[in-house]
């Protein structure tokens, strides 16, 4: 029987088979939720076939391309856990997690098949299967699921996606929750709370422009097919295109990530002005931290419609705010709407209001680092509470504020500086289209500031943009925390997520101080 939250495509595949569940903002694909249940089953049906069994594990490399989610979907009725891989990783960090998450079969593209193909050379017993394999060819994807039949297998069971972080400080790490003992047709409990607040469903048209194989596009975009929305996906983000869409589509709920918040800022006035964004009815951001005075010209821009959230891959708590809110309580993230939020000093002991400690929740869902039970251990206290590695504080209404990741934090001549606060002063810079900042060794200070900014046009990097952005920085902030130098990139290792390769940038840095050579110059020369 259904009930209010009893929902899956499934069911919107039998109530109206014809509508769209996914729309390619690119290529104009269109995927009906009666083409999405078929594919789906014939999908589990080629898992079962391939002795895939409820626990069992698959990946998925794939670009936001359209078998992507019928193989989610797939996997997810079949009780499997399965791992989205960034397209954009090495090839040894993809070996590493198809390796490590234990994958018996990878689904790919042929844009990613010579790799495929590599990868099952090196791993005994993974098979793969390629979409848009021409026919004939023995991994073809379509071939394979043309041969099974369009009906569930007979003993479905919830999976789960089992995602690896995005590896912006280190190896990536596979974060895993136990398999669901409920059935296959209800979201995640952290998404039945947006549910629950933003009243998603049928009538709502979900703009992602972000790539799918991370936790945070995924679910949301599972979860608007759970709820009968229609979800318009953009292959890769472009601002004014994706401004394009939401006037095409009348799209009621955007996915924007900070980064994707600035590009949209930095159009052209004109640009911005000339779409019809009047269906609107909400701005969805998060997955990195947005500067307030980006936030503040959105809502200038939009209106009261954004609406922000903070949690993790790991699913362990989530905290939302309303622009209402956020303008009353400006820089927070939020309340928390699952679990509760406590703030730690290093002993673990728990700080009053106002203080600044790492961020730990309790009550909310487990979680481990699959395989890696020492950095699972770290995760959590002896009172079973868990932390993402955040560091911030409460105010008196119980409003969080994010300050920084413990590990991004520079000590320099005894101070602590958090690169957070110099990244949003310096993006608001109207010739800044990024920014890094991080620490660097220094015999007399410890660690001193490094900046690097990708400017609106590189033909003006240089000494002169690089003293006018010091000069920015000292009006704003203390003068310790103005970066020694800033040198100037034409593009910055930044995930489409909106979270920076800082690791990729200071190994660089680090590699030519080993050397004795100077920093990455203006103009990226070395």
């Amino acid at each position: 029987m259904q009930t209010e939250l009893t929902k899956h495509p499934r069911h919107w595949a039998a109530r109206d088979p014809g509508r769209a569940a996914v729309i390619f903002g690119g290529s104009g694909e269109v995927i009906t939720y009666g083409a999405l249940e078929e594919r789906a089953n014939r999908c589990a049906q080629l898992m079962r076939r391939c002795g895939l069994r409820r626990g069992d594990h698959v990946a998925i490399l794939i670009e936001n391309h359209p078998r992507f989610l019928e193989i989610a979907w797939a996997a997810h009725n079949c009780g499997l856990y399965f791992t989205p891989i960034s397209w954009r990783f090495q090839s040894d960090e993809i070996e590493f997690i198809v390796r490590d998450c234990g994958a018996r079969v990878l689904f790919t593209t042929v844009a990613q098949a010579p790799l495929a193909a590599t990868l099952r050379g090196r791993i005994a017993g993974l098979r793969c299967f390629v979409a848009g394999a021409a026919r004939g060819e023995p991994d073809s994807y379509e071939e394979a699921i043309a041969g099974c039949p369009p009906l569930p297998v007979a003993d479905e069971s919830r999976g789960s996606d089992m995602v690896y972080s995005s590896g912006s400080t280190g190896r990536p790490k596979g974060v895993k929750q136990k398999l669901p003992e409920a059935g296959i047709d209800l979201p995640s409990a952290m998404f039945q709370v947006y549910e629950r607040r933003y009243g998603w469903g049928p009538d709502t048209v979900y703009l992602l422009p972000a790539p799918l194989y991370h936790s945070g596009p995924l679910r949301f975009a599972m979860t608007m097919q759970h709820v009968g929305a229609t979800l318009v996906v953009m292959e890769r983000f472009d601002a004014a295109r994706s401004l394009e869409l939401c006037e095409r589509y009348r799209v009621t709920d955007a996915h924007w990530v900070p980064t994707m918040l600035v590009r949209l800022l930095k159009l052209e006035p004109a640009e911005r002005a000339r779409h019809d964004l009047s269906s609107l009815r909400r701005v969805i951001h998060g997955a990195g931290p947005c500067p307030p005075e980006v936030k503040r010209e959105m809502i200038a821009w939009l209106g009261p419609i954004l609406e922000e959230s903070y949690g993790g891959t790991e699913g362990n708590g989530l905290t939302m705010i309303s622009s209402a809110e956020w303008l009353a309580h400006p820089g927070s993230v939020g309340r928390a709407f699952m679990g509760s939020i406590h703030i730690l000093d290093e002993q673990g002991r728990e700080l009053p209001v106002g203080e600044t400690g790492l961020v730990y929740f309790a009550g909310g869902p487990k979680f481990e680092y699959h395989g890696n039970p020492g950095k699972t251990r770290e995760a959590y206290d002896a009172q079973g509470r868990s932390t993402l590695g955040d560091i911030g504080h409460l105010d008196a209404d119980g409003y969080l504020y994010l300050t920084d990741r413990r590990n991004n934090l520079i000590i320099t001549g005894g101070v602590n500086v958090f690169p957070q606060e110099i990244e949003n002063v310096l993006i608001t810079h109207p010739a800044v289209i990024d920014v890094a900042v991080f620490g660097l060794p220094d015999v007399e200070m410890g660690e001193t500031i490094q900046a690097v900014v990708q400017p609106r046009d590189m033909s003006a990097a240089g000494p002169e943009l690089e003293a006018e952005l010091s000069e920015w920085l000292r009006e704003r902030l203390a003068r310790y925390k103005v970066p020694r130098t800033i040198d100037f990139r034409a593009q910055l290792p930044r995930h489409d997520t909106g979270k920076i390769y800082t690791r990729l940038l200071k190994a660089e840095y680090l590699e030519c101080i080993a050397a004795g050579r100077a920093g990455t110059q203006a103009g990226g020369r070395r």
